[in-house]
């Protein structure tokens, strides 16, 4: 079998599908760089993925394009077979309809290279439900983005059952090389971790509004305008590790443990056993990566007032 390309060393890369998730794969990939060859089978495909480009383009071109970015760089192809003629990755970006994934992957898996890996751009379902008609289902990996995929870093990387772990290593090092942040994740979840976490807060604030507790303006503003300006430094653990004050993490829980047995949310909450306490005061540790409580609450405040400032220029 052909050897598979080194991770940086991608040159074309084929995107099946040109919605809102792959024509934003689209104008990612070529932003920094790269060939790509797209496929859709809508007929008005190819001048609606045109337009995305030509309308992500300003904001990737202010953001810094890599050497040799170009939107001449896009190829749509009227076969499923000519976009993955010659490409060094498929990321497939179909509706998230679970048959429809399992026809579609076979039928990439059936014209792509064996060596190939075909990341899958869905937003919850594991690989291990969707490559079941795949006859190379070892190369089959979950590449989740967040949209709009050409601005928001992150990338979810999971393999299924019958996923090999290189191409899932493989998938994982190209994602970097390319600039995404990646979360390589130990195992498949429904959702994966970052959904998971987004649906949780859209539940219990559909629950608010149908109670009458909130409205959809209060819940906005309740983020915008109160953790969210945390988040994006040091996400949830770490804010809650700050909270606990000099004691960290260990005080928070140690203190404020019972609270996960009121009625501040719908969801059950686990038991928190001294396996689950300790888990978490360890994982904050490395977070926080020798950083005392202070250094990192002059760094939190900092960045806030940068992003603070930031949003009142905008």
């Amino acid at each position: 079998m052909t050897a598979r390309v080194a991770p940086d060393q991608v040159r074309t890369v084929a995107c099946v599908g040109a919605g809102v998730i792959g024509g934003g794969w689209v104008a990612y990939f070529l932003a920094h760089g790269y060939r790509v060859r797209a496929w859709d089978p809508a007929p008005d495909a190819e001048p609606r993925l045109r337009h995305l480009v030509d309308a992500a383009w300003p904001a990737l071109t202010e953001l810094g394009l890599a050497d040799g970015a170009d939107r001449a760089h896009l190829t749509v192809c009227a076969t499923l077979a000519e976009a993955v003629d010659g490409t060094d990755l498929v990321q497939e970006s179909a509706p998230e309809d679970l048959e429809l994934k399992r026809r579609l992957l076979a039928d990439i898996d059936e014209v792509t290279a064996p060596h190939v890996v075909v990341s899958s751009s869905t937003s919850g379902y594991p690989m291990t439900d969707m490559a079941t008609a795949c006859a190379h289902p070892e190369r089959m990996v979950v590449g989740h983005p967040f949209n709009p995929p050409y601005l928001i870093p992150l990338v979810e990387v999971v393999g299924g059952e019958r996923t090999d772990p290189d191409a899932v290593a493989w998938a994982s090092e190209f994602f970097a090389a390319a600039g995404k942040s990646v979360i390589t994740m130990d195992r498949e979840v429904p959702g994966f971790i970052a959904n998971r976490l987004q649906e949780a807060l859209w539940r219990e604030a559909l629950h608010m509004v149908e109670a009458g507790e909130a409205t959809v303006e209060q819940i906005d503003r309740s983020i915008t305008d109160g953790p969210g300006l945390r988040w994006p430094f040091q996400g949830p653990m770490l804010t809650f590790h700050l909270a606990g004050g000099q004691g960290g993490m260990a005080h928070m829980l140690d203190h404020f443990g019972p609270s996960l047995l009121s009625p501040w949310t719908r969801l059950d909450a686990p038991e928190l056993t001294g396996a689950l306490r300790d888990a978490v005061v360890a994982g904050c540790d490395d977070a926080a990566d020798g950083r005392t409580v202070d250094e990192l609450v002059a760094e939190r405040d900092r960045r806030v007032v940068a992003l603070l400032r930031a949003k009142g220029a905008a």
